[in-house]
């Protein structure tokens, strides 16, 4: 009956056990005996549940999943063995008595509190704690098959509301009221209902729908484009600016499904759209053409980026690239997966070598002050001879 009432595939066994065995052999490498994994976007990637518990990876003996609560729930989404525990200072007994801590300890101390940080060291009597998220990363990195249809079909989700937007925008309305009727169509195509990013104070809107004014105002969150929003509580998203003719509502949304984040932005236009913008979609455009040529397996990171400036500083648009003044940032994509800001990044320092199976997004934007945005935003999967599309939806601007 549990399973008979979810929508998505369950994370296989195989899966599972590919993946902690891969955390390990990094583990091994860097000298770390042990790593406690509390965070539930790393639990979920190893456990397949976030059943509220954690998950002890020895690098030498077979992963121990302690669970507190749901322990039915945990035992049907997740194929690990199920540990049950009262609290979570049981664990530290269990561990001494098996063995298991010595040397190095990793801990997600990226995301940690220090107050929790500071509980465990208490629960295992020890303090050889050292930062084990970079090995995270690097294991996630790569997506299996099982990721990327999961991910395919979150791509699917953002096809369908960049469709339905079409239909839905027009002259005079909302931005909110947009935002909402988008949002209701993803939720009916199974979005489960929230994104996740990596970070402290790092919060993210299912979806921005900004236009005009609005959306050169820029804010606390690490993206070129947040909108004005409703409210200084959170100070990015839709706010109640009204859709003019001729400038361009930004619709930029993530699709969300088992867990797996998809991220595209479209631009609907009421009317002809006004020349002020004509050069950064044409500059967006050919940046995102350029790269579906000549990316592939190999291809370095910063290439991307470098190519992409060049174009924008052709064109004499540079100083609107990717924001403007205290808004502009400093990267032209991220990478894609259970989190909206995974690696590979696009920056002109950040150098890595995309490998197949990575997903990212590529996010050429321009801001230009007191009139508002354009700018597309598209994701891929990387393969050995070039780049697959997550969606298959129109780059072309959305005339209502």
């Amino acid at each position: 009956m549990y399973k008979s009432l979810s929508i998505c595939d369950f994370t296989p066994e195989k899966e599972i056990e590919t993946r902690i065995d891969a955390l390990k052999n990094k583990m091994a490498r860097e000298g770390i005996s042990f790593a406690v994994i509390l965070q539930n976007v790393d639990l979920f990637y190893f456990t397949g549940t976030i059943q509220k518990g954690v998950l002890i990876i020895p690098a030498d003996q077979r992963a121990l999943f302690f669970v507190e609560k749901s322990l039915y729930r945990a035992g049907m989404e997740s194929p690990l063995e199920i540990i049950p525990i009262k609290k979570d200072k049981d664990v530290g007994d269990i561990l001494r008595a098996k063995g298991i801590i010595k040397g190095k300890c990793g801990m997600e101390l990226d995301v940690i509190p220090v107050i929790l940080f500071e509980r465990w060291k208490s629960i295992l009597g020890y303090d050889n704690m050292i930062d084990v998220s970079t090995l995270i990363k690097e294991v996630r990195l790569i997506k299996s098959e099982f990721e990327i249809v999961q991910i395919l079909k979150s791509g699917e989700i953002i096809s369908h509301v960049f469709q339905k937007a079409r239909s839905i925008i027009k002259e005079g309305m909302r931005e909110i009221d947009i935002d909402a009727i988008l949002i209701g169509e993803m939720r009916k195509m199974n979005h489960q209902g929230m994104l996740r990013m990596r970070g402290f104070n790092q919060e993210m809107m299912n979806g921005y729908v900004t236009h005009g004014y609005s959306a050169t105002i820029s804010s606390g969150a690490d993206v070129p484009i947040s909108g004005l929003g409703l409210t200084p509580a959170i100070g990015q998203g839709a706010s109640i600016n009204v859709v003019q003719r001729g400038v361009p509502v930004i619709v930029d949304f993530g699709g969300g499904y088992n867990g797996y984040i998809t991220d595209e932005t479209r631009i609907y236009v009421a009317g002809e759209m006004k020349d002020v913008f004509r050069k950064g979609y044409d500059t967006a455009r050919e940046i995102i053409e350029e790269i579906m040529g000549f990316v592939r397996e190999g291809t370095n990171t910063t290439e991307l980026y470098e190519r992409a400036y060049q174009r924008a500083k052709e064109a004499g648009i540079e100083e609107y690239f990717m924001g403007h003044g205290e808004g502009q940032v400093g990267f032209l994509g991220h990478g894609l997966g259970l989190e909206i800001n995974e690696l590979p990044v696009f920056t002109p320092r950040h150098k890595m070598v995309l490998q197949e199976g990575m997903v990212f997004a590529i996010e050429p934007k321009f801001i230009i002050p007191n009139e508002g945005a354009v700018g597309i935003e598209v994701d891929f999967i990387v393969r050995k001879d070039g780049l697959q599309r997550v969606t298959d939806s129109s780059l072309d601007i959305g005339y209502v």
